[in-house]
């Protein structure tokens, strides 16, 4: 039965059916030609992937996220990146990757992140005079950090998948990693921006200037604080804090920056619920798909097979790298961690891989994943966001996606960068 589910579901991938219709309709395929079990069975799996109630915080950050772009937060925010880098040679590259890190603190969603400020960075870019496809290929990159600086939703359903981390603890050991990532980006476009000739478009702002632009963000860096420091002081919880989020962005929206009015909450509240449906169909097929690995018994024979190996945990890492980003050729991270964690979890612990340092392994590589054709999200994000064709930014894209890849071998190889701040913050 393993063999229809796996065929079924390539198959389904190449004729260009949805992720979320592509695991679900071969999960029931597996069932009705293989198994005994009736095929209500698939449907009670589905409405139990999204039966929890850590899976709130999905759709909440997401209208977060939405609300805070509709009131003008995130305008903020770009303005006074761009305040303090505009100048610099390759200066709006900067701050399209410092709002995509700033932005990654309130949404959870590298999806999100690119659409959102992403988008608006592209635009202000390619006014400057930088290429639109290099904008591009930027936005598409630094958005990884989005899911990896808390808070994550990826992060929420992987905890869900190993009961051996916490929510908590993927948030705080997120945040050097993702702060790594982001000063990576950096790192890619000084190098691109000196190879290239892309000199500071925007005129050195003064310190007058800039003080007026920190403190018309501060609002909206008050949010990322609220998220954070609650959720760290045990104030509320995860869960809680997403709402918390939604309420603070709507605050402000309407009665700080004044810019969200009432009859723009229907298109904001539509645009939310579209997202979260989208990712809670994935989750769904995700459940049925992954109980019929369960039953077959692949978790349990991949287990066996590593261990027959005797592999060492860095090897066994390399190789779980290789692997995921052959996955994330073909599926996004949402579905690879409700399919592939409860296979590798166990056998990473078995091996003495700490399950915080795994996880982030796994969540990293993953999300590099949405930058990687045929099926990486993020290109598509971005090129429709702003009409541009997905092979221009695909030819743009071999610096930053090798730039990710280092960062991905450091955090494999020093797992004291996951560890640490959990460790210290005491989860």
């Amino acid at each position: 039965m393993a063999e229809i589910l796996f065929a079924a579901l390539f198959l389904l991938l190449v004729l260009g059916v949805p992720v979320a219709f592509s695991i679900a309709i071969a999960a029931f395929i597996a069932l009705s030609l293989g198994s005994r079990y009736p095929a209500i069975v698939i449907v009670k799996e589905m409405f139990s992937g999204i039966d929890s109630f850590p899976l709130l915080a999905v759709p909440f950050f997401i209208l977060a996220a939405e609300l805070m772009t509709g009131g003008a937060m995130t305008h903020a925010l770009l303005r006074m990146t761009v305040r303090f880098m505009g100048h610099l040679r390759g200066g709006l590259g900067y701050a399209n990757v410092v709002s995509s890190t700033m932005f990654a603190g309130i949404s959870g969603s590298a999806l999100a992140d690119a659409a959102g400020p992403g988008a608006m960075m592209i635009r202000m870019m390619e006014q400057g005079g930088y290429p639109r496809a290099y904008a591009g290929a930027l936005t598409v990159s630094a958005a990884v950090v989005g899911p990896i600086i808390p808070p994550s939703i990826i992060m929420i359903i992987y905890a869900m998948q190993d009961e051996r981390v916490s929510v908590v603890a993927l948030f705080m050991a997120g945040i050097l990693p993702g702060l790594c990532i982001a000063g990576a980006m950096l790192g890619a476009n000084w190098w691109m921006s000196r190879r290239r000739g892309l000199i500071g478009s925007e005129p050195r702002a003064g310190w007058a200037d800039r003080g007026r632009a920190t403190l018309y963000a501060l609002p909206a860096l008050g949010l990322i604080a609220l998220i954070i420091g609650g959720i760290r002081g045990g104030i509320f919880t995860p869960t809680e804090a997403s709402v918390m989020a939604v309420a603070y962005a709507l605050l402000c929206g309407m009665f700080v920056y004044r810019t969200l009015k009432l009859r723009d909450l229907p298109t904001i509240l539509l645009r939310a619920a579209m997202v979260s449906a989208a990712v809670l169909l994935i989750l769904a097929g995700a459940r049925a798909f992954a109980w019929m690995l369960i039953i077959e018994g692949v978790p349990q024979a991949f287990a066996d097979w590593i261990v027959a190996l005797n592999l060492s945990p860095i090897l066994f890492l390399l190789a779980i790298n290789v692997l995921l980003l052959l996955f994330g050729l073909f599926l996004d991270p949402l579905p690879g961690v409700m399919i592939l964690v409860p296979i590798l979890a166990p056998v990473a612990f078995a091996l003495g891989i700490d399950p915080i340092h795994f996880a982030i392994v796994v969540i990293v590589n993953l999300t590099i994943g949405l930058t990687t054709p045929p099926v990486g999200s993020l290109l598509f994000v971005v090129s429709a966001a702003v009409k541009l064709k997905p092979t221009a930014l695909i030819r743009e894209l071999p610096p930053f996606f090798l730039t990710n890849i280092v960062v991905l071998m450091f955090l494999t190889f020093v797992p004291a960068i996951s560890t640490w701040l959990p460790r210290a913050s005491g989860f």
